[in-house]
């Protein structure tokens, strides 16, 4: 009985010690061949591998001048692993000029994966980034004396002068949604986040390189794996040039000085922004740096949205300047030709419907009507084409005049390469249907046709509109990027899109731009030497009116169309003319006059009174 106990007692032993060794084995062999924890411990207490950031592509202007480049940065990393129980936190937070308390919220920040997503305790993540050259080089001289820290270089962008915050944009780190987006970036890198640091980020950042470091048994660096035949060397980011003109931007951000508005100037063959003014703006050199983050906070929180880009995000009624769009339309639908005459009697009257207008002869033609900018012409224009019987209905008619405005860049985005742009707003017959119920005809819509009522578009869709006139039916996509180093451009900014208006209306349109800068409401055209064409808008408004311009320059073989916007600014001749003119005098000319020099100087001294309502 005793010897079967003894023999049972060695059957559970035996068979516990052979389970323990089971477990043992299989533990080992997770371990050592399917664990990614086991794997990342191993090579990294052999392995230091240590990023090497590219430098970020640098921007130039049209004509080759520097407008951003990069400076040399220095961040403080750490590897959790090597680092605890070894650090005297008294000296180090002194070293950087931190408080104990900051320097742990820093390190449980490292930890938090719901911060950090990519956290290893066994790899290089940041703990403070851009160190001035003067705590570099303080924490350099003591660096052995904390364990687990280390310095990884890399650049920060540097703007060099105070212009173009809205085109060029700024960086900032990476937040978790980029991290997710893409695995190039990992916690403390940097991206492109407004302007075109933004959308061309993929071309400028570049390509990351690495160095696997060798380390003995005490940490200590011994040198690079395999002479570094496992090593990778950065890939710098590729250079961008602009279509801008520095100085184009920098007399229009001093033309709208204390005002709020857009100027938009592009080149017509080629689509080419040449300048792309917002104000209010500010200056790029404050998003630079571990300022970044109070300076952009202190900007979300102005009344007067400095962020807001208005050149493309600015919704406005294109007022006047609108009309040539119109005149285009009714002359290619055969609504008028060249010799129709409608009458103004201060204004479009008919059935009680009164749309007033200021003094001029009447009847007249479109040469003159848009010369003289004259309500009534336009509002019979588009009474009569709402009405014809030609189309069916007036819905048929009404997306017949859309039709006309899509095909000429308005109701949708153009597809600049900037982040942020808005569509604008043209309305069809089911916008119409909707809002009176099926029940409408061309007097209740009247005023579209001299760019009010429902009608909404961007500075940027005004600029290339006058872009399109000045090639005569043809606009390419607006763009800021005039080359990427070592890549061809998008075909979307080289192709040709052709409206549905004809050559011989946009012939008349041209001698009505014209006849208004030689005498017509843009008549301060006319003292320039070269042969400007122009068309006023003034914009109704709750408040004063908007002053509104749009042109190009010269009238034959055109290199600048432009668009003018300021709010509040009252008759489109008060802000937008001269504007309009000294920026084609500036572009054209290289400089302005001495003379032009005194009206720009007279320009900037204006500001308008806003009140203290947001904006």
């Amino acid at each position: 009985m005793k010897d079967n106990e003894l023999d049972n007692r060695k059957f559970v032993i035996g068979g516990i010690a052979a389970l323990i060794v089971t477990v043992y084995i299989i533990r080992l062999f997770t371990l050592q061949l399917m664990s990614d924890d086991y794997k990342k411990n191993a090579d990294s207490n052999a392995f230091l591998k240590k990023v090497e950031f590219p430098s970020r592509g640098i921007i130039r202007d049209r004509n080759g001048q520097l407008l951003v480049f990069n400076q040399p940065a220095y961040d403080v990393m750490v590897v959790m692993n090597e680092a605890k129980d070894h650090l005297d936190t008294l000296e180090f937070c002194q070293t950087l000029g931190i408080t104990r308390e900051n320097f742990e919220q820093r390190m449980a920040t490292i930890k938090d994966r719901s911060k950090n997503p990519g956290y290893s305790r066994f790899t290089q993540q940041m703990f403070m980034s851009q160190l001035s050259d003067k705590d570099f080089s303080v924490f350099q001289e003591k660096m052995y004396r904390f364990p687990g820290f280390y310095i990884q270089r890399r650049t920060i962008r540097q703007y060099q002068y105070p212009y173009a915050a809205h085109v060029l944009g700024d960086i900032a780190e990476v937040s978790p949604s980029d991290i997710e987006d893409d695995d190039y970036y990992q916690p403390g890198d940097y991206i492109g986040k407004l302007g075109v640091e933004r959308s061309y980020e993929k071309y400028l950042r570049g390509e990351k390189g690495i160095q696997i470091l060798l380390r003995d048994a005490h940490g200590r660096i011994k040198g690079n794996y395999k002479n570094g035949e496992l090593d990778r060397r950065p890939v710098p980011g590729k250079d961008l040039t602009l279509g801008i003109d520095y100085k184009l931007q920098a007399l229009g951000e001093r033309l709208l000085e204390g005002k709020i508005g857009a100027i938009v100037a592009i080149e017509p063959k080629t689509g080419e922004v040449l300048c792309m003014v917002s104000s209010p703006t500010y200056d790029p050199r404050m998003m630079v740096g571990r300022k970044r983050s109070k300076s952009h906070r202190e900007l979300s929180r102005d009344v007067w949205k400095p962020l807001l880009n208005r050149s493309i995000m600015g919704l406005y009624p294109p007022g006047s300047t609108f009309k040539t769009s119109q005149g285009l339309t009714f002359m290619s639908e055969g609504i008028i030709t060249a010799q129709t005459q409608y009458p103004c009697s201060h204004g479009f009257v008919y059935k009680g419907l009164r749309v007033g207008c200021h003094s001029h002869g009447a009847p007249l033609t479109l040469v003159p009507a848009l010369s003289t900018s004259c309500n009534g012409y336009f509002c019979w224009g588009l009474y009569y084409m709402i009405g014809n019987r030609k189309y069916g209905s007036v819905q048929k008619a009404m997306d017949t005049w859309r039709d006309y405005m899509v095909s000429m860049g308005f109701g949708y985005k153009l597809g600049i390469d900037l982040p942020g742009e808005k569509r604008g707003l043209i309305p069809n017959a089911k916008f119409y249907d909707k809002a009176y119920k099926g029940s409408w005809n061309g007097l209740t819509i009247i005023s579209i046709s001299i760019g009010q009522g429902e009608v909404l578009l961007t500075p940027l869709q005004i600029a290339n509109l006058g872009a399109t006139i000045a090639n005569r039916g043809y606009y390419i996509t607006p763009h800021v990027v005039k080359k990427v180093q070592g890549e061809k451009l998008d075909t979307t900014y080289t192709t040709r899109h052709y409206t549905k208006a004809t050559k011989e209306s946009y012939d008349y349109v041209v001698q009505g731009m014209r006849a208004s800068a030689l005498g017509g409401t843009c008549h301060e055209l006319a003292k320039y030497d070269f042969e400007a064409c122009g068309k006023t808008g003034t914009a109704q408004n709750r408040g004063h009116d908007h002053s509104v311009f749009m042109g190009f320059a010269p009238m034959n073989n055109p290199k600048i169309a432009i668009a003018v916007y300021v709010e509040n600014g009252g008759w489109g001749a008060t802000y937008g003319v001269p504007i309009g003119g000294l920026i084609m005098e500036q572009y054209l000319h290289g400089q302005l006059s001495e003379a032009s020099e005194q009206r720009a100087q007279s320009i900037q001294e204006k500001h308008i009174s806003y009140g203290n309502e947001e904006r």
